[in-house]
C-alpha cells in the first residue's frame, strides 16, 4: 500500500485510537469464531516439538486480535500441550501504531500470554500485499476486516470518497482492483501456507443488490467534507483527492478464484458464512436513549478507521502537521457528530468469513 504526503492509507488512527473506537470490527469478528475454532479442529499439526505459526493478517493495533489469538491458543494447546512454543506474527503496514500493539500485548487485562506458557508474540512491518513469511511455515491464518483495503486507488471518485458510492464506471474499476488483490492475497497465503495449514479470513459483507449497512454513515462524512470546502477549512483540490482504497466484495466475487488452476490448485474453500452483525451500538441507545453517545460511537468508528485515509489528501506539509492532522480530524469529528444526532436509526451491517485450506 502506498503512501503520499508521508502518510499511509489504510492504516488506523494512532495512540490506540482505533483500539478505543473498533467495536463494529470486534462485534463482526466474535461472530465468525466459531469458524476459527473449526479451522483448529481441521488442522493438520505435525508431531514434534517445532514452533506452532499463527499469522495475524492486518492487527492494526491488537486490542481486535486478544479474543481470536486466545481462543485459538486455547484450542491449539488441547492438540499438541502446553510446552509446545507457539509464535504469533502480527502483521501490518510500517506505519502501523505498533506501540499500541505493543501495549495491548504486554499491558492488556485480556492479553492472550497470560497463564499461557511458551507463546511468543511478534510484529511484522509489511502490508500483506506482499510476501511477509517463508514459504510454508504458517500452521494458521487469521485476517479480520483488513483484506477489504485494497493495495492501491485505481481511480479517483468524483462526488464521494468510497467507491460504492460513485458512478458505475469508477466501481467497475475498483471491483477490477479488487478482484486482482483478492487473488493477490490467496496467492501469497497458499505460499506461506504449511500443507495443511488453515486461513479464516472476515470480511464487511454487501448483499448481492450491493447494500451493506453503513451507506448513510459514508454519505453524512461525504456531506461534511463538502461542508468543510464551504467553509474554508479544506480547499476544494484536497478535497477532490480524498478517496478510502476500501472496497467490500460480494459473496461471488470471494468465492470465484478457488477451483482455478494454477496458483490458486493449492487451496480449497471448506466454509463460507455470512451473517447479518447488529448494530450494538443502537442496541445501547434502545436502552439509555442517550442520542449524544450514540452519534459519538459513530463518529469515532468513522475517524478512527477512515480519518488517516482521508487526510493523505491534505496538501503537503499539513499531512504530516500534527496540529493540521488533529484540526482536520476534529473538524470531521464534530461535524459528523452533529449531523449524526438526528440519524436514530440502527445500522446493521454485514460479516463475511471464508475457512480456506491448503491441500496436504
Amino acid at each position: 500500500m502506498s503512501h503520499e504526503h508521508g502518510v499511509s492509507h489504510g492504516v488506523m488512527e494512532g495512540k490506540g485510537a482505533y483500539n478505543r473506537h473498533a467495536k463494529l470490527q470486534a462485534d463482526g469478528a466474535a461472530l465468525t469464531l466459531p469458524l476459527l475454532e473449526k479451522a483448529i479442529r481441521e488442522l493438520n499439526v505435525e508431531t514434534g516439538d517445532g514452533p506452532v505459526v499463527i499469522a495475524d493478517y492486518g492487527s492494526s493495533q491488537g486490542k481486535n486480535s486478544l479474543a481470536p489469538m486466545r481462543m485459538a491458543i486455547k484450542e491449539l494447546r488441547k492438540r499438541v500441550g502446553r510446552k509446545r512454543p507457539i509464535c504469533v506474527f502480527h502483521i501490518d503496514q510500517p506505519s502501523n501504531d505498533f506501540n499500541s500493539l505493543f501495549e495491548v500485548l504486554d499491558a492488556d487485562p485480556d492479553r492472550y500470554v497470560v497463564d499461557e506458557p511458551e507463546i511468543y508474540p511478534a510484529a511484522i512491518g509489511k502490508s500483506f500485499y506482499e510476501e511477509v513469511l517463508p514459504a510454508g511455515s504458517v500452521h494458521l491464518g487469521w485476517s479480520s476486516y483488513a483484506a477489504i483495503w485494497l493495495s492501491r486507488s485505481p481511480a479517483a471518485i468524483p462526488g464521494h470518497f468510497i467507491a460504492f458510492r460513485s458512478t458505475e464506471t469508477v466501481r467497475a474499476e475498483f471491483d477490477h482492483q479488487a478482484r486482482r488483490d483478492w487473488e493477490a492475497f490467496l496467492v501469497l497465503r497458499a505460499r506461506e501456507l504449511r500443507p495443511g495449514g488453515r486461513l479464516v479470513v472476515v470480511l464487511p459483507g454487501i448483499t448481492d443488490d450491493g447494500w451493506g449497512g453503513l451507506e448513510r454513515l459514508f454519505d453524512h462524512a461525504n456531506a461534511v467534507l463538502e461542508e468543510m470546502v464551504v467553509d474554508g477549512v479544506i480547499s476544494s483540490e484536497e478535497r477532490s483527492r480524498m478517496a478510502l482504497r476500501v472496497h467490500p466484495r460480494r459473496k461471488q466475487d470471494l468465492l470465484a478464484p478457488f477451483g482455478d488452476a494454477g496458483n490458486l490448485s493449492q487451496l480449497t474453500l471448506k466454509d463460507f458464512q455470512m451473517r447479518e452483525a447488529p448494530d450494538l451500538a443502537w442496541a445501547q441507545y434502545e436502552r439509555d436513549q442517550n442520542e449524544e453517545e450514540l452519534a459519538t460511537k459513530r463518529a469515532l468508528f468513522f475517524r478512527s478507521a477512515f480519518l488517516p485515509s482521508l487526510a493523505c489528501a491534505l496538501n503537503t506539509g499539513r499531512a504530516t502537521n500534527r496540529d493540521a492532522f488533529a484540526n482536520f480530524g476534529d473538524q470531521v469529528e464534530q461535524r459528523l457528530k452533529r449531523r449524526l444526532a438526528s440519524e436514530t436509526k440502527p445500522m446493521n451491517s454485514y460479516v463475511q468469513a471464508l475457512l480456506i485450506a491448503k491441500k496436504d
